[in-house]
């Protein structure tokens, strides 16, 4: 049992030294040596978990996923009705605060590398699928007489604006604040408002 939570407690430190790594220095700065030196153990301790840095990539956007797809559940679960669950949902994928700043910077970061590379793309385009789904889904409850393509165009729209803030807000947060992208979201938010009881 002991080995088994050394082997979790291994898995997290690296996983919090990519992460770290690639938040301060991107993709090009993300290599095992700079995983290993921020984690304070030797390469081959690193490659015993990630092989390469294409695995240390995917671990770090399934890490994201992970991360946003639980407070996205904290935040839809916390709407009072459907259009505050969406909004929820919408502030909580935002880069409104240092940390989500630095998830932003990884998110860039990884679709930057997987703009060569079909497996990374793959990944990404899953993820970003299933958030899809998540907003066309509380579109629709918003917007019950809406059509499938209705809800799925309003959703896409809505997505493109949140990470398009987010990938401003990672190099320029001085413009892109947090209260402007709330103003952006709520703005975005008005024609499924407009039919929300």
């Amino acid at each position: 049992m002991a080995r088994s939570r050394d082997l979790r407690a291994h898995q997290q430190r690296l996983s919090a030294a990519t992460w770290a790594v690639l938040a301060e220095h991107g993709v090009a700065g993300l290599t095992l040596r700079a995983v290993a030196e921020r984690a304070g153990c030797s390469t081959g301790l690193v490659l015993h978990t990630f092989p390469d840095k294409r695995a240390l990539l995917i671990h770090a956007r399934t890490l994201l996923h992970e991360r946003t797809g639980a407070r996205a559940d904290a935040a839809e679960a916390s709407g009072a009705d459907p259009l505050a669950a969406l909004r929820a949902v919408l502030l909580q994928a935002a880069s409104v605060s240092d940390d989500k700043r630095e998830e932003a910077r990884v998110w860039v970061g990884f679709l930057a590398a997987a703009l060569a590379d079909a497996d990374l793309a793959a990944l990404h385009q899953a993820h970003n699928r299933a958030f899809l789904h998540r907003v066309r889904r509380l579109v629709a409850a918003c917007r019950p007489e809406w059509s499938h393509a209705q809800a799925m165009q309003a959703a896409a729209a809505l997505i493109a604006l949140v990470e398009g803030l987010n990938a401003l807000a990672a190099v320029d947060p001085q413009t892109y604040s947090a209260a402007v992208q709330e103003t952006a979201i709520d703005n975005a938010l008005a024609p499924v408002r407009a039919g929300a009881s």
